[in-house]
């Protein structure tokens, strides 16, 4: 369906072995409850194999999903933004995760790498990647900060020292809730219509994201998983999901397009945290912990820069 010079079925390989490998390690920091899996079709065409974790011990709520679907037309809202893509058919993959950590020490995370082209009769293909990961502590600890920009900053380093800090200011600016006039978290890596260097370059790069996120997040997880905690530390967490969900069902492209599309509901949605709650007019007390995240983290910062 994709011009020669893309191959979508390695794309394809690359994003459902990453799937398992994230599945794998998600399980073994669990240590007991297994991720079910659903396969799906799309009337439309195409279909996925969608991954949920819940209830467990250490992660709440977790979904590690992929897909690949096609279509005889976009959506208008996405061909608003790229004209030329008007009356073309299309064809994406990708891999989607979340992972609602129980722990409110233990930050969220999300991820998606995912491959487009738009075709059309007699045309070249239009395409390209997009993605990335970032990270959304409830309570903010430098070490895991630094630790995780820096490594997103290793995933970019083969492709140009210029690479990281385009991406990382990039995640900063999408993943903000306007409306609040703040961060959803400490951000890491963003990236869209990205088709640099031709195919097998950008495939090189979006394959290092992907191989990267677990050495970013896996040791955060194991570290912090088993601090204790109260009430207080889970009221809060609870209400920053607020936040989660706002950014998601408001803001974020990927949920727009799956709803506009068509797309799998249950598979949409599986990215929204299984508790959250919102307060009238809420704000931490100065000098708490809470103050802290918005005082030192939910804010840009150069996080690769720093020592610990």
């Amino acid at each position: 369906m994709v011009e020669s010079s893309t191959d979508p079925s390695a794309v394809r390989k690359y994003l459902l072995s990453l799937q398992d490998q994230v599945c794998a390690a998600l399980e073994e920091e669990e240590g007991g409850e297994r991720f079910r899996e659903d396969a799906w079709d799309r009337e439309e065409g195409g279909g996925g194999r969608t991954r949920v974790l819940e209830s467990g011990a250490v992660i709440e709520k977790a979904g590690v999903n992929f897909s690949h679907v096609f279509g005889k037309a976009l959506p208008a809202t996405a061909s608003a933004r790229r004209p030329e893509l008007a009356g073309r058919g299309f064809e994406t993959m990708g891999i989607s995760l979340i992972v609602h950590p129980r722990n409110p020490y233990v930050p969220t995370t999300h991820a998606n790498l995912r491959f487009f082209a738009a075709t059309s009769e007699g045309e070249a293909a239009i395409w390209w990647f997009g993605g990335g990961f970032d990270l959304t502590p409830y309570y903010g600890f430098d070490e895991d900060a630094i630790h995780w920009h820096q490594t997103a900053r290793s995933a970019c380093r083969p492709f140009g020292e210029e690479l990281y800090p385009r991406l990382k200011q990039w995640c900063d600016e999408y993943f903000y809730l306007k409306h609040r006039d703040e961060p959803r978290g400490i951000g890491g890596l963003f990236f869209d219509d990205f088709e640099t260097g031709g195919f097998d370059h950008s495939f090189a790069f979006v394959r290092s994201v992907g191989d990267h996120f677990l050495p970013a997040y896996r040791p955060i997880l194991t570290r912090r998983k088993q601090m204790p905690y109260g009430d207080r530390e889970r009221q809060f967490q609870l209400y920053r999901r607020g936040r989660y969900v706002e950014f998601n069902l408001v803001f974020d492209r990927g949920t727009r397009f799956g709803l506009e599309s068509g797309g799998r509901m249950e598979s949409i949605l599986v990215s929204l945290p299984p508790q959250a709650n919102w307060r009238y007019d809420w704000q931490p007390e100065p000098g708490t912990p809470e103050a802290r995240l918005y005082e030192e983290f939910l804010r840009p910062r150069d996080w690769a820069d720093e020592l610990i």
